[in-house]
């Protein structure tokens, strides 16, 4: 039986990709945060070890005895936009996983990345793994370190021998969203708070298919190539209107301006350093949801046989698990 070392196993991709490694017969070595709130892997038959993904000693003490590596662990936060434990997590923490995994001579690992790790596009021309980053004008640190990352990922393969793949997820919906992440935008328009859109729009894919597409690149990805695991390119006005079908509810109809979200976000943010207290809009976070961050996921669909479930059944996935665990009620 292989064994699998995985970082981030408690989030939503991770307590979903822990399933699905399970349930293909890979025994499964977790690397938590102590402390952290497992509850979604509890009485799942997983090996959990404790450390500090900044702690090189933590890892290198942790993997031997693993065939594969799954680095899934990120900080995905967006606020603060300029943050340095978000860098130090995102690259540093990279970085001591490639080490270990070199160290321990794993047969390969699979560095969970981010799709906007490369130039997005249009609809009719959507961004693939040959576009060039573009995603410096966000200013974000989650982006700019995940992309840093990405290189950094590259740079071992070339240079140092490192069996990796990357896979790149677009933006991710299902069940065991515990933070929760993207389950707050299902809740929001479950509930009514979503009063419309902006013009802007993103690649959507369920969870469980980026779990399998993961899993699957243990034996079909190929080193050094990356692949952008996605699925439906909704502006936000259809995912909205694709959610609120799905859950029986009111679609949002108020189209918001690109003057009229930036200025909002202005005041949002007048208000922050007023008060301090986080603004429920960003600037960047305005300028992202007036951008098409639109991708094709070809190359995974083909190479990585990367399954293409209908959105409507993650969001219904979502809205159950959310409900389940008393998130919010009907």
């Amino acid at each position: 039986m292989k064994k699998v070392f995985l970082t981030g196993a408690d989030g939503l991709l991770g307590s979903n990709l822990t399933r699905e490694l399970l349930s293909r017969g890979y025994a499964v070595r977790v690397f938590l945060e102590e402390g952290r709130n497992t509850g979604t892997l509890d009485g799942l038959n997983i090996e959990r070890i404790t450390g500090n993904l900044l702690n090189p000693s933590d890892l290198k003490s942790a993997l031997p005895g693993c065939d594969y590596l799954i680095h899934a662990a990120a900080s995905t936060s967006i606020w603060p936009t300029r943050s340095e434990i978000i860098r130090k997590v995102n690259i540093a923490g990279t970085q001591n996983v490639i080490d270990a995994a070199l160290e321990c001579h794993v047969e390969k690992m699979i560095h969970v990345g981010t799709a906007n790790s490369f130039g997005s596009g249009t609809k009719e021309s959507p961004g693939d793994e040959t576009r060039p980053f573009n995603g410096e004008h966000f200013k974000l640190d989650y982006i700019d370190s995940k992309y840093q990352a990405h290189k950094d990922v590259l740079d071992a393969v070339k240079q140092r021998g490192l069996p990796a793949v990357i896979v790149n997820p677009t933006f991710m919906i299902g069940p065991y969203d515990s933070t929760p992440s993207s389950g707050t935008m299902v809740m929001s328009v479950a509930t009514g708070k979503v009063p419309g859109f902006t013009r802007g729009g993103k690649n959507y894919v369920y969870v469980k298919d980026v779990a399998t597409g993961i899993v699957n690149a243990l034996d079909k990805g190929v080193v050094g190539e990356s692949y952008i695991l996605g699925n439906s390119n909704l502006s936000y006005g259809e995912a909205f209107g694709l959610m609120a079908d799905t859950l029986n509810v009111k679609k949002p109809r108020i189209y918001f301006p690109p003057a009229v979200s930036m200025t909002y976000a202005l005041i949002c943010t007048l208000i922050y350093r007023i008060t301090g207290k986080p603004p429920q809009i960003s600037i960047s976070m305005a300028r992202s949801s007036n951008d098409d961050c639109y991708y094709t996921p070809a190359k995974a669909v083909k190479q990585l046989n990367l399954p293409q479930t209908d959105i409507s059944i993650a969001v219904r996935e979502c809205h159950e698990w959310l409900l389940k665990n008393e998130y919010y009620k009907k």
